[in-house]
């Protein structure tokens, strides 16, 4: 069974930076790209930054520039470094993955990121 962990949240200073993580646990056949989202209470949920399982990112006009997406294709894992963060950045992070077997993806449980201005 897939699981997904995140990790790396917490709180920063406007203008610092965090590095988050996702670990994947089990094979995930047929992965065709992984991404990380954000929720703040009482909004949908955003996409921030998607990654291809070849290694194309995409990222959210509000974070490009200052956040990078990365995946380590063997260890299930993929990484958002975010810089220069802002008082609009706080939300609660989610990974996903997403493959040909599940396209609605494999989600994480979130981990917190708190911005003080």
């Amino acid at each position: 069974q897939v699981q997904l962990v995140e990790s790396g949240g917490g709180l920063v200073q406007a203008g610092g930076s965090l590095r988050l993580s996702c670990a994947g646990s089990g094979s995930i056949f047929g992965l065709n790209a992984m991404g990380w989202y954000r929720q703040v209470p009482g909004k949908q949920r955003e996409l921030v930054a998607t990654i291809t399982a070849g290694g194309l990112t995409n990222y959210a006009d509000s974070v490009k520039g200052r956040f990078t997406i990365s995946m380590d294709n063997a260890k299930n894992g993929m990484y958002l470094q975010m810089n220069s963060l802002k008082p609009e950045d706080p939300a609660v992070y989610y990974c996903a993955a997403f493959s040909i077997v599940r396209p609605g993806g494999y989600w994480g449980q979130g981990t917190k990121v708190t911005v003080s201005s």
